[in-house]
């Protein structure tokens, strides 16, 4: 019997944690030029105008009810209620509307997560003024503000908001016009005018945030939402109400127990990309649930303050990249009163923004088991900014973490035959309309039938069976051919290379297009590193460790072992090559949220390629055997 069906076995014995959701059965049409249409039996059910109709929903029905909650500089939780919320937006809007801020002149919020964030925002969304959150990185880790300068450019912003000037103080004066008025919660710029934010919530509301909110319809700008830019100018991507309302009609269809309880979450996900901006607060303001903002994220000398909050809150749905999952594994392991708080209320594990390795994805599911004796469901989902996200979602417990599950209600699914694989297309009321002030992006994100180009691709679990879902079969901007014409899925194989080298690498990028084989360029995981061989130098530089000879050996045993797996040219690792110098976002091969666009890494470190191939090998470059 195979690993894999012993462990089916086993899990068949354990009971699951009793959760309602939606099985998202398929509808299949094959059409005769080889695509396949697929959608949802259940039909979409009926969403409001504007998302803030469910902040007045639950200002009646809750209004004593924490909506969102901070630390605040003792440490304690700082806490707003529902109706301290609607109270607050009406106030923001009302101080937005007398600027005459509008989707022409909107307003710009620079730093990260956080209450005040979120009711300004909110402010915005009810007076009608589009509103665009901007990675902090762009401010506070780029060197030449290349990126903000963009984003200016094409917003021309009414408004600019900082929770925080001090640390923001350079990029503004670098990049943000004199005459632009500049609003800040605490730490106002020392040399330029700036306006209080407490000064904005005492604006007693009129009959003009009352006009200006009855205007507020599905076609009103909510939002700006800009993608990495990692191939030139970042994109701004509209979101409209229709999108943030229909997309979480999606959501709270699919995850139905969200009707029955409201959501506690904690989170940390950056506001300014849509997976926490969109998919996460607005599933806790539409379903009346709870939000804690997590001051960590998934880096060393960061987590540990999630895993401080997470002694403190018991969330029922918990999400968090793969990077997360990876660094809360150990904390959860070691502390069992940590692990019992977690567990004990979470009905749903989530994940979304870069491939799962699949050991990563069962000693969660083990955790999880040896905890509280029950399997918690690990879901996830697919989608993009442009689909508000949720466009696909798995809504059943996998062993296959790349399984990305099946069409929501509501969406329209293309599967269009390419480069040998199915390209996912996606029509619905949550695909954006387009890009802001990019006329010919726009028109190239769609197809012939008004269809959004997702840009990745998909196949079916099992052909015989579509109800298994949908698998992440790489992104096909990424795939390359060999010289002998045989096509190398990148995404597959990248996911197969970084599980099978951890904990030396967190990357990697693949080379070989035109070349006779698959080689590669190594973004170390240098902690790792280091941590796994404590006897080298601790003064030695990054270089230096990579090139001594016990951390090669490693690297090379892991590339034999991965030679040994491979079954043809398309999945064989010839060579691989460690980078010293990390990716770098200014350059776009690097994003904000860690992701490595690989065309922009091949392109900027040609001579490192070059060296990849050259024979014979140079001194950094490790070789397979016979290669």
């Amino acid at each position: 019997m195979s690993n894999t069906a012993r462990r089916e076995n086993s899990a068949a014995e354990i009971p699951v944690r009793k959760v309602r959701l939606s099985r998202l059965e398929p509808n299949i049409e094959r059409r005769a030029d080889g695509a396949i249409l697929m959608t949802c039996r259940d039909e979409l059910d009926a969403f409001p105008e504007k998302i803030t109709e469910r902040l007045e929903h639950w200002a009646k029905a809750a209004p004593d009810r924490v909506f969102m909650a901070e630390r605040d500089e003792r440490g304690g939780w700082r806490k707003v209620t529902y109706a301290e919320t609607l109270s607050l937006a009406r106030s923001y809007g009302e101080a937005l509307v007398s600027r005459n801020l509008s989707a022409e002149r909107p307003l710009v919020i620079l730093s990260g997560n956080g209450v005040d964030h979120q009711m300004l925002s909110l402010g915005a969304l009810y007076a009608g003024i589009a509103y665009a959150p901007i990675s902090p990185a762009y401010s506070l880790i780029s060197t030449d503000f290349g990126k903000l300068r963009d984003i200016f450019k094409l917003l021309t912003p009414g408004l600019v908001f900082v929770a925080d000037g001090a640390p923001f103080e350079k990029a503004i004066e670098t990049v943000v016009p004199a005459d632009l008025e500049v609003v800040v919660a605490k730490n106002p710029l020392k040399r330029r005018k700036t306006t209080s934010l407490s000064d904005l919530a005492r604006t007693a509301p009129t009959s003009a945030i009352d006009d200006a909110h009855r205007k507020v319809g599905p076609d009103t700008i909510a939002k700006f939402l800009f993608t990495s830019g990692s191939t030139g100018v970042p994109k701004g991507v509209i979101n409209t109400q229709r999108m943030l309302c229909s997309n979480q009609v999606m959501l709270r269809s699919s995850l139905q127990y969200f009707q029955d309880e409201p959501p506690v979450v904690l989170d940390w996900a950056p506001w300014h990309h849509t997976a926490g901006g969109n998919h996460d607060v607005y599933l806790v303001l539409y379903n009346g649930g709870t939000f804690y903002v997590d001051e960590g994220k998934p880096a060393p000398g960061a987590i540990e303050l999630t895993v401080r909050n997470l002694r403190d809150v018991a969330p029922t749905w918990y999400f968090t990249v793969p990077k997360g999952y990876e660094a809360l594994i150990p904390f959860l392991r070691a502390d069992r009163e940590l692990r019992e708080n977690f567990f004990s209320k979470l009905k749903v594990l989530w994940f979304a923004g870069a491939a799962l390795s699949q050991p990563v994805f069962d000693a969660m599911k083990d955790l999880a088991v040896e905890t509280c004796g029950e399997r918690i469901p690990f879901l996830t989902g697919l989608g993009s900014t442009e689909t508000a996200p949720m466009a696909l979602g798995r809504m059943w417990d996998s062993d296959y973490s790349t399984n990305m599950g099946l069409p929501a209600p509501g969406i329209v699914l293309k599967l269009v035959p390419t480069q040998g694989k199915l390209e996912a297309r996606l029509k619905g009321p949550n695909i954006t309309p387009g890009y802001w002030r990019q006329p010919e992006l726009t028109a190239k994100a769609f197809d012939e039938e008004g269809f959004y180009r997702l840009g990745d691709a998909l196949k079916f679990e099992d052909a015989n069976e579509p109800r298994k879902g949908l698998l992440f079969d790489g992104r096909l901007t990424e795939d390359f051919k060999l010289s002998t014409g045989t096509w190398v899925s990148v995404g597959p194989l990248r996911t197969q290379i970084i599980n099978r080298f951890q904990p030396y690498m967190r990357d990697v990028v693949l080379a070989g297009e035109n070349e006779n084989d698959v080689t590669a360029l190594g973004i170390p995981d240098m902690p790792g590193i280091r941590a796994l061989h404590p006897e080298l130098d601790k003064n030695l530089s990054d270089a230096e460790v990579l090139g001594a000879e016990i951390v090669r050996a490693k690297v090379g045993e892991r590339l034999a072992a991965l030679q040994r797996e491979s079954t043809g040219s398309s999945n064989r690792l010839a060579r691989i090559l460690l980078m010293a110098e990390p990716p770098s976002m200014d350059a776009g091969e690097m994003t904000d949220k860690g992701s490595i666009n690989q065309r922009a890494v091949l392109g900027r470190r040609a001579d490192l390629v070059k060296e990849l191939y050259s024979n014979p090998p140079s001194p950094r470059v490790i070789v397979a055997e016979g290669k």
